[in-house]
């Protein structure tokens, strides 16, 4: 099975400092794609096809043993994820989930490709662990830390261009709660919420969706769910 790689961070300090409501209703982002740290159980490994060809886990809501810590990107309604970023967005065996989650926000926000084991890398190099690199993971406030202050790397074809900051992102902030999770995706009164993992074609369906209980215990459960302000 495919690397996870996302670390609980050693504090919360970011989700007090910079929470999604201390922004004005009317400021707050809506129908933007969500990076998000969460603790990834053995039954997430097992998606069910259902009659209506949606992808799904964790329907029951029970929950076993956790296999790690890893990072997706939530699908806000009314948003499509390309089938050549399913492809292309394959972190492999390195616990690179961070940059790969973050990538797939951005390039839902800017309709590109990104370099996201740069922006895992560069992550790596902010983060709070002195043993990072060379050991694996890193957090999402770290990579989002990035976005924000470098900006991101941009890929077409087999060209790679250098970091440019208006490629990133102009602030960050965190939901507490999910009514603020379903707002910002444009989801409410929805009961399950589609995610987009990073294991390419080959390696996990293009989208998956969770009941919204479940996102509720893993945001309980030092969840990182990011909100993000485009440049």
């Amino acid at each position: 099975m495919t690397d996870l790689g996302r670390r609980v961070p050693t504090d919360f300090d970011h989700l007090d400092r910079y929470p999604l409501r201390a922004l004005a209703p009317q400021d707050r982002p809506v129908g933007v794609p969500m990076p998000v740290g969460i603790n990834w159980y053995a039954e997430f490994d097992r998606p069910m096809k259902g009659s209506d060809g949606r992808w799904r886990v964790a329907q029951s809501g029970k929950l076993t043993r956790i296999r790690g810590g890893h990072c997706v990107c939530l699908l806000p309604a009314g948003v499509a994820d390309a089938g050549s970023w399913w492809k292309f967005y394959d972190q492999g065996s390195e616990g690179a989930c961070v940059g790969f989650g973050c990538s797939r926000a951005m390039s839902l926000l800017n309709r590109r490709r990104y370099d996201a084991f740069w922006l895992y890398r560069q992550a790596q190099l902010v983060d709070e662990w002195a043993d990072t690199p060379p050991e694996e993971g890193t957090s999402v406030r770290a990579g989002l830390d990035v976005l924000r202050t470098a900006g991101h790397r941009r890929v077409r074809g087999l060209r790679v261009w250098e970091p440019v900051i208006d490629e990133g992102i102009a602030a960050n902030r965190w939901a507490l709660d999910m009514t603020e999770v379903l707002a910002s995706l444009d989801r409410l009164n929805e009961d399950e919420i589609p995610w987009l993992n990073s294991w390419g074609r080959a390696g996990y369906p293009h989208v998956v969706y969770v009941p919204v209980a479940v996102h509720a215990r893993l945001l309980r459960e030092d969840g990182e769910y990011g909100l993000v302000t485009d440049r």
